[in-house]
């Protein structure tokens, strides 16, 4: 009985042993933006690669994600967008890790190449509801756009000038959503993250301006915002997210960030 009392003794500091070691790697929990699932993707695998500790995303929305690190049910929250007075002076803070531009997207079929900020705007408020009023075919224009919440719509609005005044058809959950949307449809016009745009659709110039790293640098391409981490001022991270938070923001990351398409911030 005494041998046996013994092994069982020696199993549980062992499995003490165990899981005090797995503390100090424990996972970081990232949430929000869809936006960002490329270069947070990207940041996650090195970040693994080199330290051994797992990196989660949920791809849920900039609002849910600002939401979720208010309530404590992730380490780090993703937003594409600054955050908004009353978020800060709900105790959160962020840190702009990149800058990215919201590309103008339709489909390859369509022969509209450039629009200006006004007629955008005029697009999506339901004053141009046809193709052939901008240079296209005489097709009425379908405006897929973001849920309320995605930090994509908020910028694209802001910039705009359009929050609360677009008219669209379809309401989308996710980037990929409205790429895929835009690609099928010849008539339908979008915005999306430009990291993210394939070639199943084109983007647009804007007022002239082609979007890429260089015109977002320098601020010739209009359409673009911030890629921010969000965290609780006054909450300490664990060990193994305040790791992969230094590790993003550090000169290290400024390649990895800029082969996923946006602009590092530092």
């Amino acid at each position: 009985m005494k041998k046996i009392i013994s092994l069982l003794a020696v199993a549980i500091l062992l499995v003490c042993v165990l899981a005090g070691c797995g503390s100090n790697k424990e996972a970081v929990a990232t949430d929000g933006s869809t936006s960002m699932n490329k270069v947070i993707s990207a940041l996650g695998e090195a970040f693994q690669a080199d330290t051994g500790i797992t990196v989660t995303y949920n791809a849920t929305g900039s609002g849910a994600g600002i939401q979720a690190v208010q309530e404590g049910r992730c380490d780090i929250g993703l937003s594409s967008r600054d955050l908004k007075d009353e978020e800060k002076a709900s105790g959160l803070e962020g840190k702009i890790l990149a800058y990215d531009g919201i590309a103008i997207i339709v489909n390859p079929q369509n022969p509209v190449s450039d629009l200006n900020l006004e007629t955008i705007a005029k697009i999506y408020t339901g004053e141009i509801t046809n193709w052939k009023e901008v240079g296209g075919d005489d097709a009425e224009i379908v405006l897929i756009g973001r849920e309320a919440g995605s930090g994509t719509r908020d910028g694209f609005e802001s910039i705009t000038d359009t929050k609360d005044k677009c008219q669209y058809r379809q309401e989308l959950t996710s980037t990929g959503d409205v790429i895929t949307t835009v690609a099928s449809n010849p008539n339908a016009i979008g915005y999306a993250s430009l990291a993210s745009v394939k070639d199943t659709v084109k983007a647009l110039t804007v007022n002239g301006v082609t979007p890429s790293e260089e015109t977002i640098k320098d601020g010739s391409y209009v359409v673009q915002r911030p890629f921010v981490l969000v965290t609780k001022k006054d909450t300490k991270l664990s060990e193994s997210a305040q790791k992969f938070f230094d590790y993003i923001t550090s000169e290290s990351a400024r390649e990895i960030i800029s082969d996923s398409g946006v602009v590092p911030a530092n």
